[in-house]
């Protein structure tokens, strides 16, 4: 099956970014962001409640609040992060980042998107099921667990000098 093809504005990093990476390269404002929204969720639960003219007492509904924003916060950073693998938002650090370790690891012989004890058939199940899920969160929180040989890009160019490196 081909993989699709998506114009972005930025260069394609990963179409399928392993979970790992996408935390590992995400950005300090995609924590800024999450921490927002684990702040910002039971703090408007607290003002809708100020605004209650029935004040009903309520218990653990900020508590409940923090839980919801934390794990909503953390859903938001992990999609901003696959956007810029993706190519859908500026990436250029992480472009940078993706070919320092992806080039260290064909030097080393290593397998570039490490390697995967499943057969070839469940990881193209794993793939197809987790390609672009960070879009559909909302209905069902998805991410790529898998190592898998489907990325969308030309594993060939990690194994090429740069012209930095050979000068």
């Amino acid at each position: 099956m081909p993989q699709k093809v998506v114009e972005t504005p930025y260069p394609l990093i990963d179409a399928d970014p392993h979970a790992g990476r996408v935390l590992r390269y995400m950005r300090p404002s995609d924590f800024v962001a999450w921490g927002v929204l684990t702040a910002g969720f039971p703090t408007a639960l607290y003002l809708w409640d100020l605004a209650d003219p029935l004040k009903v007492p309520r218990r653990g509904y900020l508590r409940l609040g923090g839980v919801a924003g934390f794990f909503g916060g953390f859903l938001f950073a992990y999609q901003r992060s696959s956007f810029r693998f993706w190519g859908w938002s500026e990436n250029k650090r992480e472009e940078q980042m993706d070919f320092a370790e992806l080039s260290q690891r064909a030097k080393e012989g290593k397998p570039l998107y490490g390697e995967s004890h499943q057969p070839e058939w469940v990881q193209h199940a794993a793939y197809s099921n987790s390609v672009f899920s960070q879009l559909k969160f909302a209905a069902l929180p998805w991410f790529n667990l898998v190592n898998h040989p489907y990325h969308g890009t030309d594993p060939n160019k990690y194994k090429t000098e740069t012209p930095e490196e050979s000068s």
